[in-house]
């Protein structure tokens, strides 16, 4: 017997025929269920997170039916495995094309900390040219701890307040990875 953990709506006044909550929590909320996750695979961790997509796993019924493989279309960069020094740009070019509000996950060992590579040309973690908001570790994860990420960053886009993006710390945070 399976066990179904229904959502708590948010808090707010109900009546007959309508439901009256904060303009937070119905944004949050919207965020969080409708990730446009951008795949940033380069090793054995996009096979997982092709794994992840496929049926048995199926990412979509957390709310990222659609990958988007064009940063103005998305909202969740995900990138996957090694990167090496001279993609550290790239990867910096595409998280500043993305639309904000954005979130940055690093999935498997290479891209947390540049793994068993530890080379003069192995980025050690990207965390070096842009923000992370989640690591998923590994070598590679396996498709559940994949889908917890997702899960930890649908967490902090329901949370996230919407002036968040305008605060002095976050502006600091940008400025400190040269990102305007």
């Amino acid at each position: 017997m399976s066990k179904i953990n229904m959502v708590e709506a948010p808090a707010g006044v109900e009546g007959s025929g309508f439901f009256a909550t904060s303009f937070d929590k119905v944004i949050g909320m919207a965020r969080a269920n409708s990730l446009w996750p951008l795949p940033f695979a380069t090793s054995c961790c996009g096979i997982e997170f092709m794994a992840t997509m496929a049926s048995h796993y199926d990412i979509s019924r957390f709310g990222s039916e659609r990958p988007s493989f064009s940063p103005r279309q998305a909202d969740l960069l995900m990138v996957m495995g090694t990167i090496a020094k001279k993609m550290g740009p790239i990867v910096k070019q595409v998280y500043q094309q993305m639309a904000e509000p954005r979130w940055v996950m690093a999935v498997g060992a290479c891209a947390c900390s540049g793994g068993i590579f530890d080379s003069y040309s192995v980025l050690q973690g990207i965390d070096r040219v842009v923000p992370v908001d989640v690591y998923v570790p590994g070598c590679p994860p396996r498709p559940e701890q994949i889908i917890e990420g997702l899960m930890k960053v649908q967490e902090l886009a329901r949370n996230e307040s919407l002036r968040r993006r305008n605060s002095d710390e976050y502006k600091q945070l940008l400025e400190s990875y040269k990102i305007g």
